[in-house]
């Protein structure tokens, strides 16, 4: 296939669905439509495990920013502070990118402070932590339901090493945590089928906006990262790369 055939067929993710040229019957209607069980709210995890509590959105205590000064002051920020984040800091940035403000009854659904296609929400959270107060550096994933997170016991590379990660962007080693949205691309396809991904890819675009808007709040800074070792980074936070996949990574710091 040639160059320019490729481009446009990978432009065809872009448009509208076409619903005309869909049936409506047929081999791509959805699993709700056929009357499975909807999956999982967030991934399994053993209840067995510790986990970490975290800072109740109520109690947060931080300085108030006009949602004017944020959008104003939003940039992409590459150099960061040698500070820590606090873990009320991480707290925040966590409920702002997925905070969850309600469940279905039924367990269907959950409404967060990010939009999402049926209120299917098709990610999690993994971060890379380096530098965080009461945190130890490693891995670990945001339970959003619990609001608490979970570590994930792996070793994780060096700043050195975690250029790779990232094509050798130099700065993603140096920042106190990494955010890593994973897609659970099954969450949304039990709804929509074969129309999902645009979908999915969209709402990641939502969650990192709000993180940027939330740096803004704490004197932090991010940068989305879309270049990155899909192989690599998969393997780093522990997913098959098929039924969860890395979609995109925004390291966080302290700013000047």
């Amino acid at each position: 296939m040639k160059y320019d055939e490729i481009i446009k067929q990978r432009r065809e993710l872009l448009k509208a669905h076409d619903y005309e040229a869909i049936p409506p019957e047929g081999w791509w209607l959805p699993d709700q439509r056929k009357g499975f069980d909807a999956p999982p709210l967030e991934k399994p995890f053993d209840a067995s495990a510790i986990l970490i509590d975290l800072v109740e959105s109520k109690n947060f205590n931080m300085s108030r920013v006009s949602l004017f000064d944020a959008l104003a002051s939003r940039e992409s920020r590459r150099t960061f502070t040698d500070d820590a984040l606090s873990l009320e800091e991480l707290s925040f940035l966590l409920w702002t990118t997925q905070g969850v403000r309600e469940i279905d009854p039924n367990k269907v659904w959950t409404k967060r402070a990010v939009p999402s296609g049926g209120s299917r929400q098709p990610f999690e959270t993994y971060l890379i932590v380096n530098r965080v107060e009461s945190l130890g550096r490693g891995l670990y994933r945001y339970l959003p339901i619990e609001h608490k997170l979970l570590h994930v016991p792996k070793e994780i590379p060096d700043e050195a090493e975690l250029e790779e990660y990232a094509w050798y962007q130099a700065f993603i080693g140096k920042a106190p945590v990494i955010f890593v949205w994973a897609a659970i691309p099954y969450k949304t396809e039990w709804r929509y089928s074969i129309m999902s991904y645009k979908d999915i890819l969209i709402q990641a675009g939502h969650i990192c906006q709000n993180l940027y808007l939330a740096c803004e709040a704490i004197e932090a800074g991010t940068c989305a990262i879309a270049a990155y070792n899909q192989k690599l980074m998969d393997e780093l936070i522990g997913v098959d790369g098929e039924e969860e996949m890395t979609v995109y990574l925004a390291p966080v710091g302290k700013v000047k």
